[in-house]
């Protein structure tokens, strides 16, 4: 294990009970956890986009200041939905926000799980093809922001523009070189698995997926990163990839966390249907004293066949309490798994 970073849904709800009442505290806590994380050591502050909800939804302005406050830390997605994104302006986003990090943004990308309303992506004006899914929509709206993200001119010039213009065609603007490296797909199958590799981008895999072997999800997650990992090398490109995994995660070190997730019971797989059509398995989560939890994730093998793994927060417990999460994981159970 290379690196360790946190997860946040960058959930909020006015309930007295929440440390996030609102979306400027989960904003503004977000970057101060980050800040956090990055003083503690740990390597990368991701962020879940979904539309529609009391979440994040927004990535960019969030992901450049982070990028503005901190340093060293990766910051990142997990995913951003692209059925519902603008190739050409996501692209110019992406660039800013990547140039004001200085080159530690990584993009998670995804065609998107289920969302809050029916197809919430045409209010944003997308509508598939004839003969397109919206799966596949997001899949070309892929395929167009890495072309873009290759920095190559396309655009003819005005010949009489309002400022000179280099010469030849024109690209977008802010460009920021290598970025194209660090765009991630979030895979929920297999096939997706092999046609990101295909495509050069980086593996991001979440705590669920699709039931493709009725194994134990570890299992269907590390033989997806291995076909993964055959499919890079078939492809014949010349870096090497990065792979990630999501898990929850928790070092039961003193009473409140004993009294948060001790009694959590969710140590087991689940089987469920994210459409009427997709048979999903969860993956479990972890909670136990620091000595159990090196045994446990010991034999988690997408942990162990993976470079990155994302530790999922709690982000309404509060930015305090978090760190404190992230900082036992990293004291307590992180170097036994390899990490540094």
């Amino acid at each position: 294990m290379k690196k360790i970073g946190f997860l946040s849904f960058g959930h909020w709800t006015p309930s007295p009970q929440s440390q996030t009442r609102s979306a400027g505290d989960t904003l503004l806590q977000s970057i101060d956890l980050a800040v956090a994380a990055e003083e503690l050591g740990a390597d990368g502050a991701y962020f879940r986009v979904h539309h529609f909800a009391r979440q994040l939804a927004s990535p960019f302005p969030l992901l450049a200041a982070v990028g503005a406050k901190t340093s060293r830390i990766e910051t990142g997605t997990a995913v951003i939905d692209m059925r519902y994104e603008n190739p050409f302006y996501m692209a110019e986003d992406a660039g800013a926000a990547d140039l004001i990090a200085g080159g530690r943004l990584q993009l998670g990308i995804s065609r998107g799980s289920p969302e809050q309303v029916i197809d919430g992506w045409r209010h944003f004006g997308y509508t598939p093809m004839e003969g397109e899914s919206d799966a596949d929509m997001g899949r070309r709206h892929t395929e167009v922001l890495l072309d873009l993200l290759r920095g190559e001119g396309f655009a003819q010039p005005n010949p009489r523009p309002m400022f000179p213009n280099p010469p030849g065609l024109l690209r977008l603007e802010p460009y920021s070189e290598g970025l194209r490296d660090r765009i991630w797909w979030g895979a929920g199958s297999n096939a997706t698995a092999v046609w990101a590799a295909k495509l050069g981008m980086n593996l991001q895999s979440s705590t669920l997926k699709d039931d493709e072997s009725g194994l134990p999800f570890h299992v269907q997650q590390a033989d997806q990163i291995r076909l993964y990992r055959q499919a890079w090398k078939e492809a014949g490109h010349e870096r090497e990839p990065r792979v990630s995994v999501s898990r929850s995660i928790f070092a039961l070190v003193n009473d409140r966390d004993r009294a948060y997730f001790g009694h959590s019971g969710q140590d087991a797989d689940k089987i469920g249907f994210i459409d009427e059509k997709t048979r999903a398995i969860f993956g479990r989560s972890y909670a136990a004293e620091p000595d159990v939890l090196i045994e446990e994730l010991a034999k988690d093998e997408a942990i162990a066949a993976a470079d990155t793994l994302l530790l999922t927060v709690p982000n309404q417990l509060g930015v305090d309490y978090n760190a404190h999460v992230i900082e036992s994981i990293l004291t307590h159970v992180a170097p036994a798994l390899g990490w540094r």
